[in-house]
């Protein structure tokens, strides 16, 4: 770049010497000398003299060409030193901006470095701070952390109930001050070690069983446990938790454990109360009843006589008192079975116009003793055969009946009864309408509440034990009934009863000519006492049904006409054996017999041992044994045996071309069933069994995992009940499940409970196949 300042000559020698360079630059100055010299003196010479003197003006291009070559040498190595000295000063000041540059770009770094270094300093300045601040929350936090385990180990300790921790590989790694004492151990010597270190081995089973049920299934477990704590027996309710993480893994066991000692006593007192309360209702049912038939049995007599109208009202009123006396006895007794869930319905051939008619004698008595009229209503063919309890559906009239008498001053009481078919169903509809005081509608909800008294008019309690209709309501349910209240105060009231009714043919009358007996039948499982009551009656003998060993203790301290005590040797409370010891412990009953029954005779005669008994029949119960054995026992006719063998020779004979399966079915023990009972009466009893399967089942489903001797005790029921009614595969598969329950593991407990399905629903199909045939043949 050519500097502005200079001169324009200057300008144009730079720009030429920049373009041609020095030589060529010096070349064309030169030229321009040369012609310049030749101009400039011919000019001067024309002008000084009026001529051009051409001498002359060679002489001063000569001395111009040879003067000028140094002249413009020097012109032009000054104007080329210019020029370098100017490139120089243009780079050094190019240098010098790039230089100045830079150190500013420097500086700025440098300060940009340096409020970075203030800017860290200070956030260095404030995270000391804050990791200051970090810190003493830390050691607040600590010291809190602290507190709180000090007070929620202290809590712990404190705990009346027990509580430890166990890893998943089952060693201790925590526990607190109560589980120290049951242990009656220190937690350093508990803490590391495993259950096999620290249970006795008497116990180690169970702990071991439970831990890896609840470590399998993931879920919690709770369970009573009996262990010695200062050499005494304690009841601890234990809850036994997985501790699982956030992955679903299992990584240890929560225990916690309450004394429930206490608790425990309390309920085998409540139980024996509760046996002592069925004992006392027993015994006072016997002792009242007794008397009471002979006012009964009494004053029918004295009504059949000829007496005067003042007398015949007082016969009247203490027959309807003495009525009214032994329902409440059958509500009390109904009330204790009620409390104890042993409400039984027993049903049998009926012929419902029959039982109407008793039912409509008593209430036109008792309604004329207070001058009432008693209105009766049938609806439909009432003149059937149905399967009812009379016993229980006659209590259920009766109580209404008396509550419509005893609330009605003026007017009369109503019963309807009607036979109705609604779709596939038949039911006997009864309705006890009256005209008395009535109920208050805001009290029906409660009317058939237990000890519920409504008020009558003035306000007062109504007179009564206020459990009537809690037991009626109770056992119309039992029967699968309904009853349902309408009432309207001042006008009167209307129960209607619903009872479903399972229609029959009339039953086929068997005559023998047997001494008539009074046996105690001790039975737990309905079925096998079922059958066995109808082979006894059968044979003209009077049964009482025991189904607990406490319940037959009863009855032989209350019953004075016993003959004969049949003894089943496995009982839901206690043992035969230990029955049969009670009643021979009393001289008074040393010339009752006792016959065992039981499913092992060698193995009852063993149990019985130094026990006077009188022999032992095998379940299910051999016809001809049993005929045998009252034979032998009481000297019965020679006649009552023939004519029951002339039966079996009949049945034999009907059944003989019917085929069976007998590795299902047991065609000898359903043949003599036969001959006894009838056709019909042991498809009842198959029916039975058919009902009370599924609640078996049900059974030896929760009692599979937990409970192995409930299991067996059930196996045992089932077979009794199977061989009953001669299912041999189902008696022989309930007889493995009771004899190799405790040896084998839960899975094949389970395996031998889906078995037993398919084998009930099989045997029972072959049965009713076989039934079916032997009716048509």
């Amino acid at each position: 770049m050519i500097d502005s300042s200079l001169s324009p000559w200057v300008r144009v020698l730079t720009n030429l010497l920049v373009r041609f360079g020095i030589w060529y630059a010096a070349a064309i100055v030169y030229g321009v000398f040369i012609i310049a010299a030749l101009i400039l003196s011919s000019m001067y010479y024309y002008v000084a003299t009026g001529e051009v003197m051409l001498l002359d003006v060679l002489a001063v291009v000569f001395f111009t060409a040879v003067s000028s070559p140094l002249v413009i040498m020097v012109v032009m190595q000054s104007i080329a030193q210019l020029q370098d000295s100017q490139k120089f000063l243009e780079t050094a000041t190019k240098q010098e901006k790039l230089l100045n540059q830079s150190l500013k770009d420097n500086i700025r770094l440098l300060n940009t470095e340096i409020d970075e270094r203030k800017m860290a300093l200070n956030a260095k300045y404030r995270a000391i701070d804050e990791l200051r601040k970090e810190i003493a929350e830390r050691k607040k936090t600590q010291v809190e952390l602290a507190q709180q385990g000090m007070l929620l180990r202290s809590i712990v300790d404190s705990s009346p109930d027990l509580f430890y921790y166990r890893d998943q590989d089952g060693v201790f790694a925590g526990c607190n001050k109560m589980f120290e004492k049951v242990m009656n151990r220190s937690s350093d010597e508990l803490i590391g070690k495993k259950a096999e270190d620290i249970y006795p081995v008497e116990y180690l089973p169970d702990v071991l069983k439970t831990d890896r049920q609840v470590e399998s299934t993931h879920e919690p477990l709770t369970l009573d446990v009996k262990y010695p704590v200062d050499g005494e027996e304690h009841w601890f309710e234990m809850r036994k938790l997985p501790f699982i993480n956030d992955e679903g893994e299992y990584i240890g066991l929560l225990a916690f454990g309450r004394d429930i000692t206490s608790r425990k006593e309390a309920e085998q007192a409540l139980e024996t109360a509760y046996k002592d309360k069925g004992k006392f209702i027993a015994t006072l049912s016997h002792e009242l009843r007794t008397p009471l038939n002979g006012i009964v049995g009494l004053t029918r007599m004295l009504l059949d006589t000829d007496l005067g109208k003042q007398q015949r009202s007082w016969c009247n009123t203490v027959f309807s008192s003495a009525e009214t006396l032994g329902n409440i006895f059958n509500d009390i007794i109904d009330l204790d079975k009620i409390d104890r869930e042993q409400l039984d319905i027993v049903t049998e051939p009926v012929s419902v116009v029959n039982f109407l008619d008793d039912v409509v004698n008593f209430g036109a008595l008792i309604a004329e003793q207070k001058s009432l009229s008693f209105d009766v209503t049938r609806v439909g063919d009432l003149d059937v055969y149905a399967h009812i309890d009379p016993t229980r559906l006659r209590q259920v009239l009766w109580n209404l009946i008396n509550n419509a008498v005893k609330f009605t001053q003026q007017g009369g009481v109503e019963l309807e009864c009607r036979h109705q078919q609604q779709g596939d169903h038949s039911w006997l509809i009864m309705t006890v309408t009256d005209s008395g005081i009535g109920i208050p509608e805001d009290q029906l909800t409660h009317i058939f509440d237990m000890y519920y008294k409504a008020p009558d008019a003035s306000g007062a309690n109504a007179i009564g034990s206020g459990i009537g209709l809690a037991v009626t309501k109770a056992l119309v349910k039992a029967m699968g009934g309904e009853i349902q209240v309408t009432s309207s105060q001042g006008k009167g009231s209307c129960f209607m009863v619903m009872i479903p009714l399972q229609l029959t043919e009339a039953p086929v009358q068997q005559n023998f000519s047997c001494k008539s007996l009074n046996i105690l039948l001790v039975e737990d499982v309905p079925l096998n006492a079922e059958i066995a009551t109808n082979l006894l009656e059968q044979r003209g003998h009077e049964v009482i049904w025991a189904e607990t060993g406490e319940d037959a203790l009863a009855f032989v301290e209350t019953e004075d006409d016993l003959d004969l005590v049949l003894l089943d040797m496995q009982l839901p409370d206690i043992n035969g054996d230990v029955v049969a010891r009670e009643i021979r412990a009393n001289s008074e009953f040393d010339a009752l017999p006792i016959v065992a029954l039981t499913a092992n005779v060698r193995s009852a005669e063993e149990e019985l041992k130094g026990i006077s008994i009188q022999g032992a029949l095998a379940k299910p119960i051999n016809t001809a044994k049993l005929d045998k054995m009252l034979a032998t026992l009481f000297g019965l006719e020679r006649e009552c045996v023939q004519q029951a063998a002339a039966h079996k020779l009949v049945a034999q004979q009907s059944s003989a071309n019917v085929e069976v399966n007998e590795a299902i079915l047991d065609k000898e023990i359903i043949t003599e069933f036969l001959d006894s009972m009838g056709v019909k009466a042991f498809s009842r009893s198959a029916d039975l069994l058919a009902k009370l399967a599924p609640k078996y089942q049900q059974e030896l489903l929760d009692s599979v995992e937990n409970d192995v001797e409930e299991y067996k005790s059930v196996a045992h029921k089932l077979k009794g009940a199977a061989g009953s009614v001669g299912l041999k595969a189902v008696q022989l598969h309930a007889k493995k499940m009771e004899n190799e329950c405790l040896d084998v593991t839960v899975a094949e407990r389970q395996q031998w409970l889906d078995e037993l399905e398919t084998q009930i629903k099989e045997g029972l199909e072959a049965l009713q196949s076989f039934l079916s045939k032997l009716a048509v043949d």
